[in-house]
């Protein structure tokens, strides 16, 4: 196995798991766990692709330009280990690309061609759920494959995942939490606005809605709008007719 310090393994971790500081930024996040991932087992380059909200599979980060073009070139021809990976959940293990053309005929001599012998691909997943996948590519200059670093890369790849569901959970939640404040908002400007032309107009609350939505939608305004008009505005309020 490569040789890893305690130290540099657990810095790494905890990089990877850290996702919910302020301003998180998916690509830069990304970026630092490719470049940890290559560093920490010696790959010559790593690559990371995420399902978008059509689950299908894209090209998101690399450690090197040459891994970023062979990863789209992947995407293209929607072949690859990373493909694999993601279609099955499972790893894709120390494939020699040199002997890989007839399980990837596009894919394997493109890689071959940039300088890359060998490949891991590991699914970035929680239980089931697969959210993306992880390369790793070995070369001559790059060091090769131990497979002891395997279960050292799916750890990181399965921290990553769930550091990145866990933001995607958060992020719902505050979307969530912020249409849920908005919505109350709304109807508390609402209720101040039936409250005005119930009394401006001698009518009741109930009545004052109806009027309130009837101008809303003769005028094509959001409710919420018009309501917001009445409130802050005497002459709107004047203008609307029970």
């Amino acid at each position: 196995m490569t040789i890893i310090s305690a130290h540099r393994l657990a810095a790494a971790f905890v990089d990877v798991a850290d996702t919910l500081i302020d301003e998180f930024d998916l690509l830069e996040f990304l970026h630092m766990v490719a470049e940890r991932t290559a560093s920490l087992v010696g790959a010559a380059s790593v690559g990371l692709l995420l399902a978008d909200e059509r689950g299908a599979l894209e090209f998101v980060a690399a450690s090197d330009e040459n891994t970023a073009l062979l990863e789209l070139f992947a995407m293209q021809t929607r072949e690859g280990p990373c493909l694999d990976a993601f279609r099955t959940g499972q790893p894709v293990i120390d494939v020699r690309l040199g002997d890989a053309a007839d399980r990837w005929p596009r894919f394997a001599p493109r890689a071959t061609a940039a300088g890359f012998t060998a490949v891991h691909a590991l699914p970035l997943r929680l239980r089931r759920q697969v959210i993306g996948a992880l390369n790793v590519f070995g070369s001559p200059a790059g060091g090769t494959f131990d497979p002891a670093d395997v279960p050292v890369i799916q750890a990181l790849a399965d921290v990553a995942a769930i550091g990145l569901l866990q933001e995607r959970t958060i992020r719902r939640g505050e979307i969530l939490s912020e249409q849920l404040q908005g919505a109350l908002n709304s109807r508390i400007v609402i209720e101040q606005a039936k409250g005005a032309v119930a009394q401006a107009h001698g009518v009741s609350v109930d009545e004052a809605f109806v009027v309130l939505r009837a101008h809303a939608r003769r005028h094509n305004r959001r409710l919420t709008d018009v309501a917001r008009l009445v409130v802050t505005d005497p002459a709107a309020l004047r203008a609307l007719t029970p």
